[in-house]
């Protein structure tokens, strides 16, 4: 049976996927190019396979290299996660403390709340990922997450903080030139219109019986919530968005009929909220959430 390598291999496989090179890796690691390129080599002899062919690029991983990429961001993950806790043992409000929540969340509504946190807990230090993952918090990948729908896994402690209501709209920029329609169907019709890419829950929810929305009807198509939000800022057309957020942008709102609300949810896996500042931040987002998703829209 194969002798499991230490984690440093691992960590220089890493970076070098990554950076794509040894350079790039040896600058992330603080180690110099033949260190990492013995690491490499290591590895490779170990698992009796190469993992990286030179390219134009740079280093290019090979088919085994991305087999083992996400078993190798798993030990990393966990690595990150025991440390995290480690490091929090001591009942404090000091240290890392990972936030995972969306793009729109983490750009047009988390900052103030985490100007009020950080104030609060100077100690504290902070990180923010920008994805819709939900599996991050069962592989602890992250402390705390903000999610827009009830996470289904066993182990979290969850608090419902809200309900983001969600509709069409324009920028008055673009509706000087457009006529604002007065249905679904004028609205296809008219064409211009921004929505999702690959990913359908939003679309699927603001279909009718007699119209369902596709991919195909929206000219301007992106995954990226901010992205989105951008272009209907921008004028580009009609999109979709949280109503708190449009109408702070003085966004104007088409076909009122056609909504969305969104719960919202703060979550942590039960272990780590026995963490102090884990704790902390917890209750803190969950406090200012619910504070946010109260006011009037």
């Amino acid at each position: 049976m194969m002798k499991s390598p230490p984690w440093e291999l691992f960590a220089a496989f890493l970076a070098v996927a990554r950076g794509g090179s040894l350079s790039a890796a040896s600058r992330t690691l603080r180690l110099t190019q033949p260190t990492v390129r013995r690491q490499i080599d290591d590895l490779e002899h170990r698992i009796g396979t190469a993992l990286f062919t030179r390219s134009r690029a740079g280093l290019a991983p090979t088919p085994a290299a991305q087999a083992l990429i996400p078993y190798a961001e798993a030990m990393e993950w966990a690595s990150e996660a025991g440390l995290r806790t480690l490091s929090g043992i001591q009942n404090t409000d000091q240290g890392v403390v990972r936030i995972s929540c969306s793009e729109v969340l983490a750009v047009e509504i988390l900052p103030p709340i985490l100007v009020g946190l950080r104030r609060a807990h100077p100690r504290l230090e902070l990180e923010l990922a920008a994805t819709n993952a939900i599996e991050d918090l069962i592989r602890r990948q992250a402390d705390v997450a903000v999610r827009m729908t009830r996470p289904e896994q066993a182990g979290l402690t969850m608090q419902k903080v809200g309900v983001a209501e969600v509709g069409f709209f324009a920028s008055q920029d673009y509706l000087r030139e457009a006529a604002p329609p007065t249905d679904l169907v004028s609205l296809l019709e008219g064409r211009n219109l921004i929505g999702q890419d690959r990913q359908h829950a939003i679309i699927d929810a603001l279909g009718t019986p007699e119209r369902s929305l596709s991919p195909s009807d929206f000219d301007y198509r992106s995954d990226s919530d901010l992205a989105q939000l951008a272009a209907i800022r921008a004028g580009l057309g009609i999109g979709v968005c949280q109503v708190a957020i449009a109408r702070r942008d003085g966004l104007v709102r088409l076909l009122p009929q056609y909504r969305l609300s969104l719960d919202v949810w703060v979550a942590a896996h039960e272990d780590l909220l026995r963490v102090r500042r884990i704790a902390t931040v917890f209750h803190a987002l969950a406090t200012a959430l619910r504070r946010h998703y109260a006011q009037p829209v």
